[in-house]
C-alpha cells in the first residue's frame, strides 16, 4: 500500500484511502464526524515525554526519530505500530497517516512513514 502523510486538519480527499490518526492527543477543533477516521491509533504516537522535548524543533529531530523508534519497540506502542504494518501491506488501497502538528516536516506521521516504507 501506498503509504502518505497528511494533517488531519486539510480536507478529507477520495483518494486518501485508509485513514489513520497518529496523534496521542485528538487534535483540537476537529470533530470525529469532521475526521472521518478508519482508525485512530494513539498508542503509536510518541510518549507525552518524548513529544515535549521534542516540540517539533529541527534541530532535535534526528534524535527524536531515534528515540521515537526506540519507544516504537516496545508495548502498546509496538502492538499499534504493528496494526499499521497490517494496513500498510495491502497494496490496494492507499493509507494516510494524519498528524495534527503544524510541521508537516518534522512530526511522528513522517517517521511511522518512513518505517512503513522500509517494510
Amino acid at each position: 500500500m501506498a503509504v502518505k502523510t497528511k494533517r488531519i486538519y486539510e480536507k478529507v480527499e477520495n483518494d486518501d484511502g485508509v485513514r489513520v490518526l497518529v496523534d496521542r492527543v485528538w487534535p483540537r477543533g476537529v470533530s470525529k464526524d469532521a475526521a472521518q477516521l478508519d482508525h485512530w491509533l494513539k498508542e503509536v504516537g510518541p510518549s507525552s515525554e518524548l513529544r515535549k522535548w521534542f516540540g517539533h524543533d529541527p534541530d532535535k529531530y534526528e534524535a527524536f526519530k531515534r528515540k521515537y523508534k526506540e519507544e516504537l519497540q516496545g508495548g502498546k506502542q509496538q502492538e499499534s505500530l504493528q496494526q499499521l504494518k497490517e494496513l500498510a501491506k495491502d497494496q490496494n488501497k492507499q493509507l494516510t497517516l494524519l498528524f495534527a502538528a503544524k510541521d508537516e516536516q518534522y512530526n511522528q506521521a513522517k517517521v511511522l512513514k518512513e518505517i512503513l516504507d522500509r517494510q
